[in-house]
């Protein structure tokens, strides 16, 4: 069995998996995520509670099914403002370069020069925590990177014979932009989705965990790790299902982006 295959299989096995906890945990938790119970604080994983519960008698299982549906819908939402905004400028600079080009790659490498996560902590401390505005900033700050992309990839086919063959036949610069070229850069930009999801999730977590992301009563996988630190001999089932969780979903995410990577090698 070639490397690639068991890549791409295990990563499609264990995100399908998350993915189905994920939609799950949208339409059915066995108890409200923020009820609470001092009966059963600190009590140990069992058959009603899988989990366990944490320092406020919280189902820890009900609160990681509401945390990570919050976690990858803010991640999804993130990629799909970043990439289809850094798509449209990539894909324009990449075709016409010139000026404009160089000016918005110019302002690209400023943004970049800095780390996403750095950046967005900065914006939230300024513009207020809360879903919407994590959203909002790190799709924004992610842009940059998935402009540099599609750029480089339009690049490489600008000059293809197909490209100038569309262009002496009179076909509109948008129609060669979208139908002609872009779908030659999909490989490379599928893979570049895997890590931008992933870098996603990492940035809420971590912007949760410092506080200034997702606000309560809002669950969120990395608040549950920021509170579940102080008890970590009390009740470390707290810090170990969220924590695998996010663990489980940035692996099978990143072994998907892996095996596309592998496969788009052989292919070169």
């Amino acid at each position: 069995m070639k490397k690639r295959n068991w890549y791409l299989r295990l990563g499609v096995v264990i995100t399908f998996a998350v993915a189905a906890f994920t939609l799950v945990g949208m339409f059915y938790t066995p108890y409200d995520a923020t009820q609470m119970s001092s009966a059963d604080k600190y009590a140990p994983p069992s058959l009603s509670h899988l989990f366990g519960c944490d320092q406020m008698g919280r189902d820890i299982f009900s609160r990681t099914l509401e945390g990570i549906g919050t976690t990858v819908t803010i991640a999804l939402a993130t990629l799909a403002i970043g990439f289809l905004a850094g798509l449209v400028i990539g894909a324009l600079c990449g075709y016409y370069g010139g000026l404009i080009d160089e000016i918005v790659m110019r302002i690209c490498d400023a943004v970049t020069a800095f780390p996403s996560t750095l950046l967005a902590i900065v914006v939230i401390a300024v513009i207020g925590s809360g879903k919407y505005n994590v959203i909002a900033a790190l799709g924004i700050l992610f842009i940059p990177s998935f402009a540099r992309l599609v750029r480089s990839e339009f690049i490489k086919y600008r000059d293809r014979d197909f490209v100038n063959m569309a262009k002496l036949t009179g076909v509109p610069p948008l129609r060669i932009i979208f139908v002609h070229i872009l779908p030659n850069t999909w490989p490379v930009l599928l893979s570049g989705l895997t890590i931008g999801f992933n870098n996603a999730v990492l940035a809420e977590a971590s912007m949760s965990y410092l506080g200034i992301g997702v606000t309560p009563p809002d669950a969120s996988l990395g608040r549950m790790l920021s509170e579940a630190q102080g008890y970590l001999f009390t009740a470390p089932w707290y810090t170990v299902f969220p924590g695998l969780v996010v663990i489980l979903l940035i692996l099978g995410v990143g072994m998907i982006g892996e095996g596309i990577r592998e496969r788009i090698g052989e292919k070169v």
